[in-house]
């Protein structure tokens, strides 16, 4: 199937190039991005910032306006939030699936907001946008940190969760390009990131909540977040405590996280990690720099669980997030959309 993307030449425009190299259901034939790119060569308008090369391939491709028309019906979109609102709703009124990255469109209450190992079920809301009148849709992946916080709790739904402190320390490449300058983040800690304590409090009680009647009725926990920026390249991780229902033991909880698996691996959809949570018993894991690649950077890695004297149970969560908490996640849910033919 060939596949576009909006907001090619950003971080995570990039992340879709290289998740998309070789890929063996979808072809990147199109790329997208703001008038300044349009009409030059993909190599010559993004400046490239990941370590593996430009595919040559993609290089050549002529950068197209961000507007509908010859693009594939399957667009990813990594479109900064700023202006994704109204090129998302140009495509999806036109024809287009887009799958999306950006923030817009997540909280509307007849559009996925998407973990497929977690609530592959919530494609069902689908059927609303198309009722609408649309032959197109929108499909959204969660906020980067969310993914990560959201992978650690679906295990432990079955517990009865009631309350979630959660702690960010979230890598600089969240920020885009060129992102937070030096001088505020090398040696430092800065303890705002906007926008993303509330996305990630709203966002959970969505994507564990049970679609029913073309919306979403959000679960009843309640999630309290703070977020801070670290001088990480890449991943973000999460220092997380859980209130449940009825505690569980330890090993219960252990015992849910090494287990967990869901769709997509059943599927054995290309872009899954076999293992979507992998437990590492080393104190001292998960480390960015260790643990953010693994899986391809679509596993999340859990460690230091152990009882809180505040809650019932806390423990440590890193994700890539670049690659789990957007390109690869937005790249899994297409491959969903095809696996089960909602692209047909």
């Amino acid at each position: 199937m060939e596949v576009g993307i909006l907001g090619a030449t950003g971080i995570v425009g990039q992340q879709f190039v290289a998740q998309l190299k070789d890929h063996p259901w979808f072809k990147l034939v199109w790329v997208g991005a703001s008038q300044r790119s349009k009409g030059r060569r993909y190599a010559d308008a993004t400046s490239w910032k990941l370590a593996s090369p430009i595919p040559s391939e993609v290089g050549g491709l002529r950068v197209e306006a961000a507007t509908p028309g010859n693009a594939p019906r399957l667009v990813f979109s990594a479109l900064d939030a700023s202006v994704a609102g109204d090129i998302e709703e140009a495509f999806a009124e036109s024809d287009h699936l887009v799958v999306s990255n950006a923030r817009n469109h997540r909280m509307t209450p007849n559009v996925p907001l998407l973990i497929p190992e977690v609530n592959p079920d919530h494609l069902s809301l689908l059927k609303s946008q198309r009722a609408q009148g649309r032959t197109g849709a929108i499909v959204t992946n969660p906020n980067c940190s969310t993914v990560i916080l959201v992978m650690a709790l679906a295990p432990l739904k079955k517990f009865g969760i009631q309350k979630v402190l959660v702690t960010t320390s979230q890598a600089v490449s969240g920020a885009g390009y060129p992102g937070t300058p030096s001088l505020d983040i090398l040696g430092n800690i800065i303890p705002f990131i906007e926008g993303e304590e509330e996305k990630m409090e709203a966002e959970s009680k969505k994507i564990l909540g049970e679609a029913m009647d073309n919306l979403v009725k959000p679960h009843d926990l309640i999630v309290s977040a703070q977020t801070t920026r670290a001088p990480v390249i890449d991943g973000h991780t999460a220092m997380i405590s859980i209130e449940f229902e009825t505690p569980p033991e330890t090993k219960e909880i252990l015992d849910a996280l090494v287990k967990f698996s869901g769709k997509p691996q059943a599927m054995g959809l290309p872009t899954a990690p076999p293992q979507p949570i992998v437990y590492l018993d080393d104190e001292c894991r998960p480390q960015p720099r260790l643990d953010a690649d693994r899986g391809r950077g679509m596993t999340v890695s859990i460690g230091r669980l152990r009882p809180c004297p505040v809650l019932h149970h806390k423990f440590i969560a890193l994700g890539h997030n670049t690659i789990r908490g957007a390109a690869g996640a937005a790249i899994l849910n297409g491959e969903l959309m095809a696996a089960t033919g909602l692209l047909d």
